[in-house]
């Protein structure tokens, strides 16, 4: 039974994804945005001003320690994301943390743990697995429309060039697989139901050593393959292909889904358009997680599933180096 309370939310840091995620909490009919927390007051209170954030808190564990949050969002870098999601259980809240949850298997398996000893719910912001187009996807896919899945092909590529950008430091956990490669390897995992069983990657690293460019291929229990490739050197692609033994699902704008989204299926020669409901992407995680704590419901994207991606990026990675 779905409940009538609100989940108040604070923001853990103030990073560019908060402005995609803001004006939805501020919408949402079941949650509210109350409080925004930076390493400096005045940076906190400039950013409450210009979003019209009620509160500015003086650090983060201030905000973990206040007890008019419910839930956090976690919007650091990379390499912060499993210690601030494991600290926030631990305080009592709820935590949406953006993707990726953690940088290893073992610091997943510490954020299981906190959920499991503080009874609060925490999942990783990977957007585009609560949007209608990765669900009309999904249910193409169950309901026969290609036959049998044989191959998934993925890419997501832009050209970085802001010099002193996070996502160029190895520190900070940055780095084009862990930054939008984690998109199309979740997306293959999703449609194959299951983790797979051989990988294979090339890279290309910067001077500073972060991975700028990766290929990677992947083979699943079922005899279904894919091969994705990521980077922050080539112009902008987000696209999904599933290919069956009777039909080829092509997604455009497969992640952060947009006007310019759309999904098509062929059959032979026939190419029809596949509808599905056009929405903003953040609305559904935010939808969903207030769902999660408040009625109990369990949240889309799964700790298990978060591990899953995180174990074959960790296995991309290793292979890569070989």
């Amino acid at each position: 039974m779905a409940s009538n309370r609100i989940l108040r939310w604070g923001l853990l840091g103030t990073a560019r994804i908060n402005r995609a995620v803001i004006p939805v909490m501020t919408e949402a009919a079941r949650s509210r945005l109350d409080a925004v927390a930076s390493r400096a007051l005045e940076r906190a209170r400039a950013y409450a001003a210009e979003w019209k954030i009620p509160r500015a808190i003086e650090s983060y564990d201030a905000l973990l320690a206040d007890p008019a949050i419910d839930a956090i969002y976690i919007s650091l870098p990379n390499s912060l994301h499993a210690e601030w999601t494991v600290r926030a259980l631990d305080a009592g809240k709820h935590v949406l943390c953006e993707k990726p949850l953690a940088l290893s298997v073992a610091e997943v398996d510490l954020v299981a743990d906190a959920v499991r000893r503080s009874g609060r719910v925490a999942a990783e912001a990977f957007m585009y697995r609560h949007h209608p187009l990765t669900q009309a996807v999904e249910r193409s896919v169950q309901e026969g429309a290609i036959g049998e899945l044989r191959f998934i092909r993925g890419a997501f590529t832009f050209p970085l060039t802001r010099a002193n950008d996070v996502r160029f430091d190895p520190a900070l956990g940055g780095g084009s697989l862990w930054d939008v490669g984690c998109y199309p390897v979740s997306y293959s995992c999703l449609l194959a139901g299951a983790a797979p069983t051989d990988v294979f990657g090339w890279e290309e690293r910067s001077p500073s050593g972060i991975v700028m460019a990766f290929a990677g291929m992947l083979k699943f229990p079922n005899g279904a393959a894919a091969q994705f490739d990521c980077g922050f050197r080539a112009a902008f692609r987000a696209e999904m292909e599933i290919v069956g033994t009777e039909g080829v699902l092509r997604v455009d704008r497969a992640f952060r889904t947009g006007p310019e989204s759309r999904l098509l299926l062929t059959r032979g020669d026939t190419i029809s358009p596949v509808p599905f409901e056009r929405d903003d992407p953040y609305v559904g995680e935010i939808r969903d997680i207030a769902a999660a704590a408040l009625d109990g419901a369990p949240p889309r994207v799964s700790l298990a599933e978060s591990r899953r991606t995180v174990d074959t990026i960790r296995r991309l990675y290793a292979e890569a180096e070989r």
